[in-house]
């Protein structure tokens, strides 16, 4: 019985050996991070607790997707400062990512941290890390960069040995000695700019251009220029010999004084001369390169993706001395600080009232929405003020949240969400080929009714003066899901956008354009229109190749006065059963916005309550539009509809089950 046993027991505790670390990996992982966070002080503060879920709370922690190992830590700007301890992110050894860049860490890089097996990209740029690079680094690395630090040595035989780099960036460091020949064949990205390099650049990398070498006093070889025939790289130089000078000739005299120096004085001389010269020389070039460099680093270039965007910059009027100004609001999770953004891959994504809008990629893959405004009118403290009631509106599930803003004399800049599905106008007006998907009923009530709750958010929590001012088809970004999402909210009353740009006027309330002031009646207007949109799949605005701009609430009043036939709706919805009741409330509901005398409009309270009524009255009675959609896709007749349409409006006329009243003929 004790033989039959012992087998079971020797089985049990290998179980038990092979998965208990997978438990005591996590608690091993947060407890190496908390020896970090305590060992590194740190301006920006750290939720790291033990009480804390590490893969769920933990700010610049990510975990794996079964959430039992640590793989990414992003810590860019968080003032930490000091060294790196031992045996603190060294023991994380399942770490694909570690960004510490833009900090203030000093001393030796831990061997530990770049030989760790999985990692595979390494940003410590911008520190001031000195010592010599670690010889043992990970054969997964795609990308090292150790810029802007205090590196010092050669740059190591190990490098070579690192089959996957794409991206080494080792510049404005203290490396010297010749370039080894670095067999690196999917290096794409290199730069060893501004070190103490010597020698000729070798053959395998003068493929890439001059900019990765420059500031390299003594390296020679394309793409600089060519070595010389004589001394292809500097060496030492052996001690000088001095010999024993003969005896001077005495110079024929005049006056009692000597008109020849002898050969021993005029060496030196010429020595110190040419010296003195060479360092003056030396001086000018590195203040002109320093400075054109300062310059060069402000700028971002940005990849323009449409023929009508012209390559640019977000950032050109960033000073140096503020570069770190980035305000992020509070409860903001994002990792990253104005050099960053000026550093990021960027696309322009379209220009709006306010300025330029510009998807940014940093280094990890996070993408934002960086804002560049113009015609900003205020000053820094009104703008600031501005700015912190923007935030707190933003606060809402209906709302994009504001993350970040920068503020200087030349560059005003807003930081956002991302949002890939895109904005409610594109939509409406993209695709329009064969495949194109229109936008159902259910969707589009969907999406006006968070947007109404977004706009009477802003009107209730900002107050009587904050409006959104900018309100549009292209301002109602989209989740996933397809809720809407209001944006531009709170910068009409900081940039002069009413009387310098024509973008928008579509939305415009009438008073809006007799006196360049925006209220929230006028906002209501501007929603109206919007509703108008939606249900026409007409754009108040002026389209590209039509150079006609259709005054909505004009054309959908003349419609409806006078032959209320379906062309007064957007095609897409014909195909849609049951939903025409609704259709006709909710265009009731438009024309109420667009009520030319903004005393007689509803508020933003009332439109969403009106809207919420609309879907409870016929929601729990039908079938959904998309139910409707699949199942009668190949029955659709859009005469029809339209019969059925014109049915329901002589119904509600007759019975008045809403009250039907025609806005200001």
């Amino acid at each position: 019985m004790k033989l039959h046993s012992f087998p079971v027991a020797i089985s049990l505790l290998v179980l038990l050996h092979t998965f208990s670390p997978i438990s005591g990996d996590l608690t091993s992982d947060r407890q190496a991070l908390l020896n970090f966070a305590s060992a590194v002080p740190h301006v920006r503060k750290l939720n790291w607790n033990s009480n804390a879920s590490v893969c769920t709370s933990w700010i610049g922690v990510t975990c794996s997707d079964d959430g039992k190992r640590v793989i990414a830590i992003h810590l860019p700007g968080f003032g930490l400062s000091g060294p790196i301890p031992g045996n603190s992110i060294g023991k994380l050894d399942a770490l694909r990512v570690l960004s510490l860049r833009s900090n203030y860490l000093n001393g030796n890089l831990p061997p530990d941290i770049p030989s760790i097996p999985s990692l595979q990209s390494l940003y410590l740029q911008h520190n001031n890390f000195s010592g010599t690079i670690p010889t043992a680094l990970s054969a997964q690395l795609n990308v090292l960069d150790l810029s802007f630090n205090s590196f010092h040595g050669n740059i190591s035989l190990p490098v070579n040995n690192l089959p996957r780099l794409t991206v080494l960036s080792l510049q404005f460091n203290s490396f010297s000695g010749e370039i080894p020949d670095l067999n690196l064949p999917r290096l794409k990205l290199l730069n060893l700019s501004h070190n103490m390099l010597n020698g000729s650049i070798p053959i395998s990398l003068r493929k890439f251009p001059i900019s990765s070498f420059v500031g390299n006093s003594f390296l020679c070889g394309p793409p600089l220029s060519a070595c010389s025939v004589s001394s292809p790289s500097p060496s030492p130089s052996p001690s000088p010999i001095y010999l024993p000078s003969p005896p001077a000739m005495p110079a024929k005299q005049e006056g009692g004084k000597s008109k020849k120096l002898g050969t021993g004085a005029i060496i030196p001389i010429a020595i110190g001369g040419s010296s003195i010269l060479l360092l003056l020389v030396l001086a000018f070039f590195f203040c002109c390169l320093k400075k054109k460099n300062s310059n060069g680093n402000s700028l971002l270039k940005v990849k323009a993706t449409n023929g009508s965007a012209k390559p640019g910059d977000f950032g050109s009027g960033v000073q140096e001395a503020e570069k770190n100004k980035l305000v992020f609001f509070e409860g903001c999770s994002l990792n990253f600080d104005l050099e960053d953004l000026l550093r990021a891959s960027a696309e322009v994504l379209g220009k709006g009232s306010y300025g330029t809008a510009y998807k940014a990629v940093l280094d990890e893959g996070v993408m934002v929405v960086v804002k560049r405004l113009r015609d900003v009118g205020v000053a820094k403290r009104e703008f600031e003020q501005q700015m912190e009631v923007v935030g707190r509106v933003g606060q809402h599930p209906n709302i994009v949240p504001l993350r970040a803003y920068y503020f200087s004399k030349d560059e005003k800049l807003l930081v956002c969400d991302h949002y890939p599905t895109g904005s409610l106008s594109a939509l409406l007006h993209g695709n329009r080929g064969t495949g194109r998907v229109p936008l159902d009923w259910d969707s589009r009530v969907k999406i006006s009714l968070g947007t109404a709750k977004g706009i009477a958010h802003i009107h209730s929590e900002g107050g009587v003066k904050f409006t959104h001012g900018n309100i549009k088809a292209s301002n109602v970004l989209l989740t996933q899901d397809l809720t809407g999402r209001v944006s531009d909210y709170g910068l009409t009353s900081i940039t002069n956008i009413l009387s310098t740009n024509s973008r928008g006027i579509g939305y415009r309330a009438p008073e809006v354009i007799e006196t360049r002031k925006v209220t929230h009646q006028s906002d209501v207007y501007s929603f109206g229109v919007l509703l108008l949109e939606m249900l026409t799949g007409r754009s108040p605005l002026k389209a590209s190749g039509h150079d006609d701009v259709v005054d909505l609430p004009r054309w959908v009043r003349s419609v409806v006065r006078e032959e209320w036939t379906a062309e007064v709706f957007d095609p897409d919805l014909m195909r849609f059963q049951n939903v025409e009741e609704e259709m006709v409330q909710m265009l009731q509901i438009a024309l109420a916005c667009v009520t030319k005398a903004p005393d007689m409009r509803p508020s933003m309270d009332d439109v969403v309550r009106m809207i919420e009524e609309i879907r409870q009255s016929d929601l729990d009675n039908r079938p959904s539009s998309e139910d409707n959609r699949s199942k009668d896709s190949n029955k659709s007749n859009p005469q029809l509809g339209e019969r059925r349409l014109v049915q329901v409006i002589q119904q509600i006329r007759a019975v008045s089950l809403i009250r039907f009243r025609v806005y200001d003929f």
